[in-house]
């Protein structure tokens, strides 16, 4: 029988997010877009009903707060530890159960990406089997979403250029890795051109609602050419 699956999203403290935003955006605009995202792919994850339960870990009081409002439990085990002390923590709470870790900044993400993922991995793995699924992010480097059975099988660590590592602590615990590319995970917003090219997606997202109320900001900071 495939063991429940629980999404895992960590979020650090907003008051500091995004730095490599602070030439388009100043510290509270920063902190509204993290924000917006991290509810869009909340808001994502409690429409697939093939998810077990959503684990939101922080220390942030307003993300808690959107948390709550989804439904998510909210753990503070890691949070102070980085992406990669916040997802460790959640796979040791999670134990035999399935793990499914993504950031809180793809607000472009669907359900059917998700559910996509999810029977990708099962039908990688058997019933009841070990199993790793990661998408990459868009430049191929980092790791945008990974899909692991049971929580722990394979030890995490998130960073600029995790994708290959990842890959590669996979086979050691001799689980071989399925790779799943998704373009509306695959696009995380740390960067000026990042946002270009989530603008140039139209999308029904609180994010982008939110970043149309500052267009001559955008208009002034981010380049048309981000998206070439």
């Amino acid at each position: 029988m495939n063991a429940p699956i629980h999404a895992v999203v960590p979020i650090k403290e907003t008051s500091d997010a995004k730095r490599r935003l602070a030439d388009v955006l100043c510290a509270a605009r920063r902190q509204e877009l993290a924000l917006a995202m991290f509810e869009d792919v909340l808001a994502t994850l409690t429409g697939v009903r093939e998810l077990a339960g959503i684990v939101a870990v922080t220390v942030d009081p307003a993300a808690a707060t959107i948390a709550a409002r989804y439904g998510a439990r909210v753990s503070n085990a890691g949070a102070r530890e980085g992406h990669t002390g916040a997802v460790a923590g959640a796979a040791r709470e999670l134990a035999s159960q399935a793990m499914l870790t993504l950031p809180g900044d793809i607000p472009l993400v669907e359900g059917d990406d998700i559910r996509h993922l999810i029977d990708v991995h099962r039908n990688a793995t058997g019933r009841g089997a070990r199993g790793f699924t990661i998408v990459p992010a868009r430049d191929e480097r980092g790791s945008n979403a990974i899909l692991c059975s049971p929580a722990a099988a394979v030890p995490l660590r998130f960073g600029a250029d995790s994708f290959l590592p990842h890959l590669a602590a996979a086979k050691r615990c001799a689980i071989e890795p399925t790779v799943v590319r998704l373009p509306r995970i695959a696009l995380d917003i740390d960067t000026p051109d990042d946002l270009a090219l989530f603008l140039a997606a139209p999308s029904p997202t609180r994010t982008r609602a939110l970043l149309e109320q500052w267009p001559l900001l955008l208009h002034d900071t981010v380049s048309p050419t981000a998206t070439g």
